[in-house]
């Protein structure tokens, strides 16, 4: 089976600087870094006494690891209000989080090279364990300032509905 089934004209993989991030039904601005999916399984290793000299292994808890998402500092406020739904400083007790909407689904969309969506992943019930609302500053440096959220999640899976596009020809 050829690796692009649509396009079997295409010999590259997909280039990763092309994505997008919605949560809420909306496209999040300015994002321009995102840490990869990563999930981990802890191996059980177990043995009977007469079993020979050597332990089974078993799947055990699995992990997956925080989303980090990175953009320029702007006006764009949402990555601060969804933080600020965790912990709310100076909000006095039983104000300090906001247990109803603390946690969203969050989509990653990745894109080929002429913008159109390739692969798409759901990202389960995250919440932001860390907020930098500003990163170093440097006089003599050339760089964005830049905003960042670290989402802790309970899983993600691929959203198999989203397929291999026709891509175009010029």
């Amino acid at each position: 089976m050829p690796e692009f089934s649509v396009n079997p004209h295409r010999f590259d993989p997909y280039k990763n600087f092309k994505f997008r991030v919605k949560w809420d039904g909306r496209y999040v601005a300015g994002v321009h870094r995102i840490s990869g999916l990563r999930r981990t399984t802890d191996v059980v290793e177990q043995r009977d006494g007469s079993d020979p000299n050597h332990a089974r292994l078993s799947p055990g808890v699995t992990r997956f690891e925080p989303l980090v998402l990175e953009r320029g500092v702007t006006h764009d406020t949402e990555f601060e209000e969804w933080a600020r739904k965790v912990l709310t400083v100076g909000a006095g007790l039983g104000g300090e989080v906001s247990l109803k909407d603390f946690r969203k689904d969050v989509i990653v969309e990745l894109l080929n090279e002429a913008g159109q969506l390739v692969l798409a992943y759901q990202v389960y019930r995250c919440w932001v364990s860390e907020y930098q609302a500003l990163s170093n500053l440097d006089a003599n440096g050339s760089r964005l300032a830049i905003e960042l959220i670290k989402l802790e999640n309970e899983g993600w899976e691929r959203d198999m509905d989203v397929t291999e596009p026709v891509e175009p020809s010029f």
